[in-house]
């Protein structure tokens, strides 16, 4: 159970940028360090935490910890994982008017910008290799992220759609 607690308090202490820049550190902690999932249980989990409704680290801290521990293994992992967050977002509620317009914060936030695209980028490439994504089949995420990104298209249709699809491919 500490070793639940740890980790994923690690994840949310840790990790800024919050959902997908999350995946990597939290896959780093669930598979490569406690063996708590394999990489394609983790693969399903993320999906599955994403297709739910509520913030991603939350759904993810509530699926393992529940598989390790049950109830009380998922109330711990979930609060480990909100617990700095949510100490950070008091007091920057505190303070924001004090600092809000304040240029030198303004470049703070400016230069962390790129580390999140980075912490973003990593797992999807670690994701991509996992789920035996190929050169035949890369057209699918492409496809799904630009009809998200340049054509406004909801993510939940995108999945919806993907899902019908894989069933029937399946099927014929």
């Amino acid at each position: 159970m500490w070793s639940l607690f740890v980790s994923f308090f690690k994840v949310g202490a840790f990790t800024f940028g919050g959902g997908y820049a999350m995946i990597a550190p939290m896959q780093r902690e669930v598979v490569e360090r406690n063996g708590w999932l394999t990489e394609n249980e983790f693969l399903d989990q993320v999906a599955l935490s994403q297709a739910m409704p509520g913030a991603f680290a939350v759904n993810m801290a509530a699926s393992v910890g529940y598989r390790e521990h049950g109830v009380v293994g998922a109330v711990v992992a979930v609060a480990a994982t909100i617990m700095v967050p949510i100490a950070v977002i008091l007091l920057l509620a505190v303070f924001f008017r004090q600092f809000s317009g304040n240029e030198v914060v303004e470049h703070i936030f400016m230069a962390v910008r790129p580390c999140v695209v980075a912490l973003i980028a990593a797992p999807v490439f670690t994701m991509a290799r996992a789920s035996h994504i190929s050169w035949r089949t890369c057209w699918i995420p492409i496809l799904s992220a630009l009809l998200i990104w340049a054509f406004g298209v909801s993510p939940v249709v995108v999945v919806a759609v993907a899902a019908v699809l894989g069933g029937l491919m399946r099927v014929v």
